[in-house]
C-alpha cells in the first residue's frame, strides 16, 4: 500500500541557519506544499515537501518531536535525525492552527505506534522463554500435553512475529540507508544553499553600495536639474517682464500719438468751448426765465385749485340748502293734494 497523503497545505519553508544557528534561510522562494504522509507499513509518519525536484523537507515524526508557534502565522520543529530545525511560514493563523494541531495528532499516533511495538517484543520475549523452560523441564512437559500444545503454538507464532521482525528489520535499515542517504543529499544541498547564500550576501553587497553609489549620483543630478529648472523659471519670468514692458510701451507710445493729435486740436476745442459757454449762459438765463414762469404757474395752480375748492364748499352748501327747499316743496305739494282731497 505504501505511503499515503493525510493533509496537506501550503506555506513558506524556511531551515535553520546551520553556521549561526539563529537566522532563518529560505528553502523554497514561493509557497509550495507541505503534507503529512503516513506510512501503513512501517506504521510511521512523515512530513514532506518537495519544490521541484528537490526534497526541502524530509522529517519523520517522532513522539519527542514538539511544534511550536512562534508568532501569528510562523512555527517550527526540530529534527534530530536530519539535524536542523525546519520553520513553516503559512498565509493565515488558521492553516498555522491546523497544522499545528495535526502535527499533535501525528505525534500522539507515533506515540501510540511506539508503545505498540514494545508490547509485541516484550511479549516475544515473554514467549521466548516460556517455551525455553517448557522445552528443558521433562517431567513437566510429560504431565501437561495440552499446554505443551498449547505453548508449541504459541512457539510457532513467536517464530513467524520474529521472522516478521527480521524482515521488518531489514526494510529498517534498508530504510535507515535511504534516510541517510536523503540525509546526506540535504546536508550538499544546504551546504550548496549556505554557499549559494554567500555568494547572493556579498552581490547583495556589491548591488547595494552600487545603488548607493547611483543614488547619491541620482541626487546630485536631480539637484542640477532643480538649478536648470530653477534657471529657466527665471529666464520665463524675465521674459514675460520684457513682453510686459515691451506692450506698455506700445500702449505709450499709442497714447502719446493721441496726445500729440489732441493737441493739434486743442485751439479749435478752446473756440468750440466759449462758444459752448456762450450758449450754456444763454441757456441757463432762459432756463432761469422758464423757472420763473414755472413758479408763477404753480402759484396760478395753487390759487386755482383754492378756488375750486371753495367752489365746491359753496355748491355743497347749495346743493344742501336746495335738497332742503326741495323737501320743503314736497310737503308743500302733499299739504295741497291733502287739501283738495278733504274738500
Amino acid at each position: 500500500m505504501g505511503e499515503q497523503p493525510i493533509f496537506t497545505t501550503r506555506a513558506h519553508v524556511f531551515q535553520i541557519d546551520p553556521t549561526t544557528k539563529k537566522n532563518w534561510v529560505p528553502a523554497s522562494k514561493q509557497a509550495v506544499t507541505v503534507s503529512y504522509f503516513y506510512d501503513v507499513i512501517r506504521n510511521s509518519y512523515r512530513i514532506i515537501s518537495v519544490d521541484g525536484a528537490k526534497v526541502i523537507i524530509n522529517s519523520t515524526i517522532t513522539p519527542n518531536m514538539t511544534f511550536t508557534k512562534t508568532s501569528q502565522k510562523f512555527g517550527q520543529w526540530a529534527d534530530s535525525r536530519a539535524n536542523t530545525v525546519f520553520g513553516l511560514g503559512f498565509s493565515s493563523e488558521l492553516q498555522l492552527t491546523k497544522f499545528a494541531e495535526k502535527f499533535q495528532e501525528v505525534k500522539e499516533a507515533a506515540r501510540l505506534a511506539r508503545d505498540k511495538s514494545q508490547e509485541k517484543i516484550e511479549t516475544s520475549s515473554n514467549h521466548s522463554q516460556a517455551s525455553s523452560v517448557n522445552g528443558t523441564d521433562d517431567e513437566k512437559a510429560s504431565h501437561a500435553g495440552p499446554v505443551e500444545t498449547h505453548l508449541k503454538s504459541e512457539n510457532n507464532k513467536l517464530k513467524i512475529a520474529l521472522t516478521q521482525s527480521a524482515a521488518n528489520v531489514k526494510k529498517w535499515e534498508i530504510e535507515l540507508q535511504t534516510l541517510r542517504e536523503s540525509n546526506a543529499r540535504l546536508t550538499t544541498a544546504l551546504q550548496e544553499s549556505a554557499t549559494s547564500v554567500e555568494q547572493w550576501k556579498r552581490q547583495f553587497s556589491i548591488c547595494r553600495d552600487e545603488n548607493d553609489r547611483l543614488r547619491h549620483k541620482i541626487d546630485e543630478l536631480e539637484e542640477q536639474c532643480s538649478e536648470i529648472n530653477r534657471e529657466k523659471e527665471k529666464n520665463i519670468q524675465l521674459k514675460r517682464r520684457i513682453e510686459d514692458l515691451e506692450s506698455e510701451l506700445r500702449e505709450k507710445d499709442s497714447e502719446l500719438k493721441d496726445l500729440r493729435k489732441q493737441s493739434e486740436i486743442i485751439p479749435q476745442l478752446m473756440s468750440e468751448c466759449e462758444y459752448v459757454s456762450e450758449k450754456l449762459e444763454a441757456a441757463e438765463k432762459d432756463n432761469q426765465n422758464l423757472e420763473d414762469k414755472v413758479r408763477s404757474l404753480k402759484m396760478d395752480i395753487e390759487e386755482s385749485k383754492y378756488r375750486q375748492r371753495h367752489l365746491k364748499v359753496e355748491l355743497k352748501n347749495f346743493l344742501e340748502v336746495l335738497d332742503g327747499k326741495i323737501d320743503d316743496l314736497h310737503d308743500f305739494r302733499r299739504g295741497l293734494s291733502k287739501l283738495g282731497t278733504d274738500n
